[in-house]
């Protein structure tokens, strides 16, 4: 290089720094959105219409051997106050249909004091989505700390005049635009988490033990009587998951001798409805054992009279034992019943596959998680759902800065958790969902992106997540280019209040390992967000969070010494007009498919 171009080249850098530290320390002066005060109504502190308070003292009727709060009687509370917030925004009676998966951060001893609150996140036509906490709080030293946090599903009862449309919920604050989003993301789950199941059973593997299943059994008969139903003299679905999970822990004690510890408590499903005068008939059995664990099924049967037994419930409940340091123990492993017991067996395999998946995807938080997840089809639902939250959340935000502005073209950034964030928005006057259809097929992008220069299609996982190999040129006159193994996942909105979505984040894939010839670069989240604002006309955001293989290549638009971000967006509008009466949906039967079944999200 010669001296007047390392001269030019150290200038612009200087300039560049400068730029990005001043953006930096501007950004800084922010506020945390989770520190900012209630929004004002009327003068005075908001809060949510539908949320519910609960306290309660832990008493030593409430406690279990060990002295600690039983997980039943915490069951009775959370499910009490999740059903009062149900009632309060469907203005009618409402019953418990599901659950989601719990897991219990920590034990909570007597003399503590347990804090739920329960509040509507999202209500869909009859039923609607509860988020609960709880925490844990000592009086004597003033300190508290989070317990559980659980999401419930409740369905309004019929009235005299047929079924119940319940009314919108109408988010306030940022928190509660983004739970009201990601509900939609969870409902979609549950409905296809059967599926998943399925998938998996044929990979499951035994293990030859000799501890046989049949000595854990359990079996136990309860009289519902007034005391046990609920204002709508139905069986309270609390007292139902208590004695579910007091016929569990006697299941987990009879194989290891020794009282065991709950841990985590898959969905429970609601079939159908008891009444007072019903004889509940639940049963446990452990399913399987693993080297610190078991899993533990159990069911719940109704019958009166002479009546076959109806099925009201089923769940599956982790146990650990631990020993005098509090650390697990080692624990006996199952010889499974034949046929029935076997497919039990199996099932538990597939259902800690899930767990592990779920753990180590999406339950911590979004900068905890590793940038390239290796993908496969068992763990491809909790990969597209932390896809789209993840984009999601960053939608979510309320302290994006204005850094430039071109024709119409706003790039913004954001910075948080030391994390540098930009989107770019513009609109288009071309309909959303045509805009949404050619912005998915991530293969047109470099008709209009001059960063991709070639896409290959991977996998059609299926109808809405697909796999690509992008390759990108090199952001400096000397180095390699750079490769991308993303994982797409779209969505369509789900009611007028939801934009169309288009998820990117990096997989890996042993099929396609890094090459010589390119750097293997990764992408967190980004993505696109379509809003339809009229019916020709669509607004367009775009996201991303500035990795150090994508930094190279917006640096010098954050700092403000370029505006290629303009052009990018410029060529991508012209793209869009130029084709939004082209026919562009995605040709799956001329793609290689792993699954050509997706489950529906269509409303009960």
């Amino acid at each position: 290089i010669s001296k007047k171009q390392w001269k030019v080249t150290s200038f612009c850098w200087c300039i560049f720094l400068h730029s990005f530290l001043f953006l930096l320390v501007t950004m800084s002066d922010w506020k945390d959105p989770d520190n900012v005060p209630d929004p004002q109504i009327n003068g005075e502190s908001y809060r949510n219409p539908t949320e519910v308070k609960m306290s309660q003292i832990v008493l030593p009727c409430h406690a279990n051997h060990c002295g600690e709060l039983s997980v039943g009687q915490l069951l009775k509370w959370m499910d009490s106050t999740a059903c009062l917030s149900a009632e309060r925004h469907a203005g009618c009676s409402c019953i418990t249909a599901s659950v989601d998966d719990i897991h219990f951060e920590h034990t909570i001893g007597v003399g503590k004091v347990v804090n739920i609150i329960a509040k509507v996140n999202r209500a869909f036509t009859s039923s609607m989505e509860v988020g609960i906490l709880v925490t844990c709080e000592d009086l004597y030293t003033d300190k508290q700390w989070k317990v559980c946090h659980a999401f419930a599903t409740f369905v309004a009862r019929r009235t005299e005049a047929g079924k119940v449309q319940l009314k919108q919920v109408m988010p306030h604050t940022q928190m509660e635009q983004m739970e009201y989003s990601l509900a939609a993301e969870r409902r979609r789950m549950r409905l296809i988490h059967a599926e998943i199941i399925t998938d998996l059973l044929s990979k499951c593997q035994e293990y030859e033990d000799a501890v046989p299943a049949e000595r854990t059994r359990v079996e136990s008969v309860e009289l519902v009587l007034p005391p046990h139903a609920n204002h709508q003299v139905s069986t309270f679905g609390g007292q139902i998951m208590a004695w579910m999970e007091n016929v569990a822990t006697i299941a987990a004690c009879r194989l290891c001798n020794a009282h065991p510890t709950l841990r985590t408590i898959d969905m429970f499903h609601f079939r159908g409805p008891s009444h007072i005068g019903d004889r509940l008939v639940l049963k446990a059995i452990v399913n399987n054992a693993f080297k610190h664990s078991m899993e533990v099924g159990v069911c719940a049967e109704a019958y009166q009279g002479g009546e076959p037994l109806r099925h009201i419930n089923s769940a599956f409940m982790t146990f650990e034992v631990l020993d005098s340091d509090r650390k697990p123990r080692t624990l006996p492993r199952i010889r499974p019943e034949p046929v029935d017991g076997k497919r039990r067996y199996q099932e538990a395999v597939a259902r800690k596959k899930i767990r592990l998946d779920r753990k180590y995807i999406m339950s911590c938080k979004q900068t905890q998680v590793p940038l390239s997840v290796p993908w496969d089809q068992s763990n491809q639902m909790y990969l597209s759902y932390n896809n789209v939250s993840a984009l999601k959340l960053m939608d979510a935000r309320n302290n994006w800065v204005l850094t430039s502005e071109k024709n119409k073209v706003r790039l913004y950034t954001s910075e948080e958790n030391q994390m540098l964030c930009f989107k770019v928005e513009m609109h288009v006057s071309v309909p959303a969902e045509q805009t949404f259809h050619l912005l998915s097929d991530l293969r047109r992008r470099k008709e209009w992106d001059q960063h991709y220069e070639e896409c290959e299609l991977i996998n059609q996982a299926d109808e809405e997540d697909t796999l690509y190999r992008v390759t990108t040129p090199s952001a400096s006159k000397w180095g390699k280019g750079m490769e991308f193994i993303l994982l797409a996942s779209r969505r369509k909105p789900c009611d007028a209040r939801d934009p169309y979505l288009i998820a990117l984040r990096s997989v890996t894939l042993p099929t396609h390992p890094p090459t010589e010839d390119y750097t293997r670069g990764e992408v967190l989240c980004a993505g696109f967000t379509i809003w339809e604002e009229s019916s020709s006309v669509t607004k367009i955001t775009y996201y991303n969070q500035a990795t150090p293989g994508v930094l190279p290549y917006i640096s010098t638009d954050i700092a403000g010494l370029s505006s290629s971000f303009y052009s990018a967006f410029s060529a991508c509008s012209h793209f869009l007009e130029a084709n939004k009466d082209s026919l562009v949906a995605l040709p799956l039967s001329t793609l290689q498919l792993d699954s050509t079944t997706t489950a529906s999200t269509q409303e009960e």
